[in-house]
């Protein structure tokens, strides 16, 4: 017979089981909604838009993209799925994976679910970039657009990018650690400062340039090709390879930095990591894709509150719900005002901003 004692303790056990138990199941129905959301939005961006096929012709453009055949209807359908539609669902699927699993990094470095991508002005320095790219481009730059074509716009938001983070980090660890503090800080002054420089740009560029600026910085997938689905794959598959080893690193920081050196993560080594593959997501994704908001940081706030913290649930969760989103978005975008498309980036803030303040409001975050 067990003693009054351990009875207690028994309980207590069966209850953090039990929690344990039902924090897994919920990460298990999070995982397949995740997947399932992934799939459906990856099939709607596929059968709809103002040219093509359709739900209907969709399994018919497959198979003729997968096997020869003659019919005239088919073949028409194989380009479109091909050239036009199974690119741009790619460009959408990683864009949105992309802002949502840096806006969870972010959240996880700094410990808070109101960071996104942007807080330390990776996204900004890539827009300036590619903002004097398109401005530029018939002046002082007309030698760099000559020299890449249709790649200086993606390859200068990614080196714009990619200097933003360098210079971050510079003058983050002048103390000799990367202090993360000076990091935040550092990114919104940059971010600041990029947007002031962005904001003179555009206000000494003529009518034509004016209006390219304008309609590049609201976010959009038109244009998407073969090129760009080549150029952003190598980005892709760095962050299938690293994300893995961040886990470890980003549950250790949300209990303080002290606590994670003491837990064995190398703490200097997991900013710069964080950083650096967020620059190179960010900078990819405006590149391809223009400046779109909010998916860094509704959906790892969204996947947080229903899964909980622990980044092995929270980054391939919000890598598909991410994507999931953004493609929804680019269809909803196609059908609003079809035959013409509404920007994305409009659209995300019309629907992100609405769902963020009640997340907001309901959980307490800004307290």
């Amino acid at each position: 017979m067990s003693s009054p004692s351990a009875r207690p303790a028994g309980r207590l056990w069966d209850r953090q089981v039990l929690r344990l138990r039902d924090c897994n199941e919920t990460a298990r129905v999070l995982v397949v909604f995740a997947g399932l959301a992934f799939i459906s939005a990856f099939l709607a961006s596929l059968a709809v838009g103002s040219t093509g096929i359709s739900f209907g012709s969709l399994p018919r453009a497959i198979k003729a993209a997968i096997w020869e055949t003659t019919d005239v209807a088919a073949l028409r359908d194989r380009l479109v799925l091909l050239e036009l539609r199974l690119p741009r669902t790619l460009i959408g699927a990683f864009t949105g994976a992309a802002l949502a699993v840096s806006g969870a990094m972010m959240q996880g470095l700094f410990r808070n679910p109101l960071a996104d991508p942007g807080l330390i002005g990776v996204s900004a320095g890539a827009a300036l970039a590619a903002i004097a790219t398109i401005a530029l481009s018939d002046g002082i730059l007309y030698w760099w657009t000559a020299l890449l074509g249709i790649y200086a716009l993606p390859v200068s938001a990614f080196l714009g990018g990619i200097v933003t983070t360098l210079l971050l980090v510079a003058v983050a660890q002048r103390t000799g650690q990367v202090a993360t503090a000076t990091l935040l800080l550092a990114g919104i002054a940059f971010g600041a400062l990029a947007g002031a420089v962005s904001g003179l740009i555009a206000y000494a560029s003529d009518d034509r340039e004016l209006r390219d600026l304008t309609l590049w910085s609201m976010g959009s997938l038109t244009g998407s090709s073969w090129e760009k689905v080549a150029a952003v794959t190598p980005f892709a598959i760095l962050l299938l390879i690293t994300l893995p080893y961040l886990v470890r690193s980003l549950n250790g920081l949300l209990l303080g930095e002290a606590e994670a050196f003491h837990l064995g993560v190398d703490v200097r080594r997991a900013k710069y990591l964080v950083v650096a593959t967020t620059a190179a997501a960010v900078g990819a994704s405006v590149a391809v894709a223009g400046v779109i908001g909010f998916v860094g940081i509704v959906v790892p706030h969204f996947v947080r509150i229903i899964a909980g913290p622990d980044h092995a649930v929270l980054l391939p969760c919000a890598a598909l719900i991410g994507a999931a989103v953004l493609l929804f978005a680019d269809v909803m975008a196609r059908m609003i005002v079809a035959p013409a498309e509404l920007p994305i980036g409009i659209l995300m803030a019309l629907i992100g901003a609405p769902i963020f303040l009640h997340l907001v409001l309901r959980r307490g975050v800004a307290n």
